[in-house]
């Protein structure tokens, strides 16, 4: 679903790797963990990098000092994260549980009753106790030199603190009309707090799933709450504008002395 992001950057150069989280991609169940274990995708992206850096096609390819990261929604959590941002469970609860929470603190449609399975497997599983007392810890990665997030989630979930210190560039685009993760709380959170932060906001009805892959006719009758946008949104268009933005970005942070 991000394929129209990582063509453009193998076109222009560049090794793009894909990850599919565990129990959080398009490709098995999803499960409760794979939602709320948020400094583990961080950490998967590591080892992914670990993989990259000693595989024998594409290790001696790889310039180790100019590594990016992309991600999109939780994704673009992530790669804050390996940023040096550090999001917790506690600060999150914590936003959803005064007079700002916002529609971030609502059950997604992907994963409906994620608050009850969530608790419920808190209490039963020693291992999801442990993800979520280490995501106190930073997984700062830093041999990425440069960070470009869309439509990321959960800002509240960080504090201002940990995001005053991320030292590496970093550019956010979002859509004005997001109705899962609403640009004040993330984006625009994000932004205003990671020094020198670059921001785009898209405006009108542009939406969140307008990130994901165009779909297919079949696919807009399967998946029409993802699938569908606003009148008068080009989905193609916007993923057009936001490749070039992606592009020139790590263009500019990562072969600037080229």
């Amino acid at each position: 679903m991000m394929a129209w992001l990582g063509t453009r950057l193998a076109a222009h150069g560049y090794i793009a790797a894909g990850v599919n989280h565990p129990g959080n991609n398009s490709v098995e169940p999803y499960t409760t963990r794979g939602f709320v274990e948020w400094s583990e995708r961080a950490t998967d992206i590591s080892h992914v990098l670990d993989a990259m850096l000693a595989e024998q096609k594409f290790g001696a390819r790889i310039d180790a000092a100019r590594i990016g990261a992309a991600g999109f929604s939780l994704g673009g959590f992530t790669v804050i994260e390996l940023g040096g941002g550090v999001g917790t469970l506690d600060a999150f609860r914590g936003f959803c549980n005064s007079s700002r929470a916002d529609a971030m603190c609502r059950d997604q449609l992907e994963f409906p009753h994620l608050g009850a399975w969530a608790t419920i497997t808190y209490l039963l599983s020693p291992g999801l106790r442990a993800s979520i007392a280490n995501s106190h810890s930073s997984h700062r990665d830093s041999r990425l030199r440069a960070v470009f997030a869309i439509a990321p989630a959960i800002g509240p979930a960080f504090a201002p603190e940990t995001l005053e210190k991320i030292s590496v560039p970093v550019e956010i685009v979002a859509g004005a009309a997001d109705p899962v993760v609403p640009v004040e709380s993330s984006a625009r959170y994000f932004a205003d707090h990671i020094p020198h932060a670059q921001l785009t906001i898209y405006p009108g009805s542009v939406g969140h799933y307008t990130f994901l892959g165009t779909c297919t006719e079949n696919g807009q009758k399967v998946l029409p709450a993802i699938c569908d946008d606003a009148p008068g949104v080009d989905r193609s268009a916007i993923h057009e504008e936001t490749a070039h933005k992606a592009v020139d970005f790590f263009n500019t942070q990562l072969r600037a002395d080229r």
